[in-house]
């Protein structure tokens, strides 16, 4: 039963993110009482062909900015320069720009013995692009993304008068099976709210799953979507979204599910009444 200290309590959530991306949330949600359950529906992998970033990196120079969107991108990046033979500390000479969307992604790039000169304050590619501005103007920029990345990103980089060059650094795919105890009490409906991080992580489930039983879980679980982007695919797809975490750090998941599940609450004790 929940109570102040644990507002979770009793509820059974499953994150369908990689066991190491989700550690946070985990113990986030799990110190408030939930009952958390792992569903990777995505899985990360190098791209068919190295060659296109392979030239980027070897020819540094004349290049003013590298901007990263995720985590993802600084660990392919630089596992590919240790590849290469090429020094990570290489990225930052010159009075290059590294940029970061996020204090996660940021985080990265300081476990890897790197500074972030600027970390936007939004969470998206589209914020850092409005919020580095005339920064951009004129100057060079690789952009390292994933194969699923939004194109939407690129043209409002190159809206701020930037040289922009996009490569993909990894692939994002889905996992070789899904099959699991979480999947299978997903099945049943036997989950409070499952969370997605991404487009992709909700479109695997769904051609896992099938649309219309899609449909008929949302009729009884809650799709919580971190970000506007993953809720717009998930409304696209006829699908509610009740749980809107903007922030999608473990704090900000925390937040929108304590707040969406008390609000329940009230609204059923007042009906009650």
């Amino acid at each position: 039963m929940a109570s102040p200290d644990k507002p979770l309590a009793g509820k059974r959530i499953v994150l369908t993110r990689d066991p190491e991306q989700a550690r946070e949330w985990i113990g986030a949600l799990e110190s408030l009482g939930a009952e958390v359950s792992l569903l990777p529906t995505i899985a990360f992998v190098p791209p068919e062909d190295w060659r296109e970033l392979d030239e980027q990196l070897r020819c540094l120079d004349g290049l003013d900015a590298m901007i990263f969107f995720s985590r993802n991108a600084v660990r392919y990046v630089l596992d590919r320069c240790a590849q290469l033979g090429i020094k990570c500390e290489m990225l930052q000479t010159n009075n290059r720009m590294l940029a970061a969307v996020g204090p996660g992604t940021s985080d990265e790039l300081s476990a890897r013995g790197l500074h972030a000169t600027f970390v936007s304050t939004g969470r998206t590619g589209e914020s850092l692009a409005r919020e580095l501005g005339p920064a951009l103007k004129d100057r060079k920029v690789l952009v390292p993304r994933s194969d699923r990345g939004d194109d939407r990103v690129l043209e409002s980089l190159r809206q701020t008068g930037a040289n922009v060059t996009s490569v993909i650094a990894y692939r994002t795919t889905i996992p070789v099976s899904l099959e699991s105890a979480a999947l299978a009490r997903i099945r049943q409906g036997g989950v409070d709210a499952i969370v997605f991080a991404s487009p992709s992580a909700f479109h695997n489930l769904s051609d896992v799953l099938g649309r219309s039983a899609m449909a008929a879980l949302a009729d009884n679980t809650q799709f919580a979507a971190i970000g506007p982007t993953t809720a717009a695919a998930i409304r696209k797809a006829g699908l509610r979204v009740e749980i809107d975490a903007s922030d999608p750090s473990a704090a900000g998941l925390a937040d929108a599910l304590v707040k969406y599940f008390a609000g329940r609450a009230t609204a059923t004790t007042v009906r009650r009444s």
